[in-house]
């Protein structure tokens, strides 16, 4: 059964964290935070929400790159009950889909918690100064497959609009995805 992200709260600071890349390298979110603007997204491997967005997230991800905003993803699913989740599979997944932005792994979910996250995928959009102006969908697409010329790119619109205006939009539409498999 899909879960809603809230949107209705807005203007709080992003928690610090320091949580392991797929990497194995440590990463703060002062260290990976972007200069115009920071995008973390709660996702997972296994989740058919995420799976249909990914590769839009890569490429929105990308394309914000350009206007110095960084995209950050966590995973902080409970790896013991959905093995798919493990940190294995978080390298088998972003390299299937080339990810290259960071891909954390919060495996005490103590991350999820401070964020309010809820679902995967579940997006927050903060400023320059990290704090929260969009908590809404990726874009106006389904889970089917989409022509991507006639959607809207509301996560990437929104960044672009904190960016230059320093608010998000007024309407913002809840991300709807997997629970968050708590422990």
């Amino acid at each position: 059964m899909p879960v809603n992200a809230p949107n209705n709260e807005l203007n709080w600071i992003a928690p610090h964290f320091n949580l392991t890349n797929i990497d194995n390298k440590m990463v703060s979110l002062d260290k990976a935070k972007g200069t115009n603007g920071t995008v973390i997204v709660f996702i997972c491997n296994h989740c058919p929400y995420v799976k249909a967005i990914a590769k839009r997230l890569k490429n929105e991800a990308d394309e914000l790159l350009q206007h110095s905003i960084a995209t950050i993803a966590v995973m902080s699913n409970d790896v013991e009950n959905y093995p798919e989740d493990s940190f294995d599979n978080m390298i088998k997944f972003s390299e299937k889909f080339g990810f290259n932005f960071p891909y954390l792994y919060d495996d005490t979910q103590e991350i999820a918690k401070k964020y309010g996250a809820v679902c995967t995928p579940d997006f927050f959009g903060f400023d320059k100064n990290l704090k929260l102006k969009y908590r809404g969908r990726i874009d106006s697409g389904t889970m089917e497959n989409i022509d991507t010329k006639k959607i809207n790119r509301e996560l990437y619109n929104a960044m672009i609009k904190i960016k230059d205006e320093g608010t998000g939009p007024n309407e913002q539409y809840n991300s709807i995805g997997c629970s968050i498999k708590w422990k």
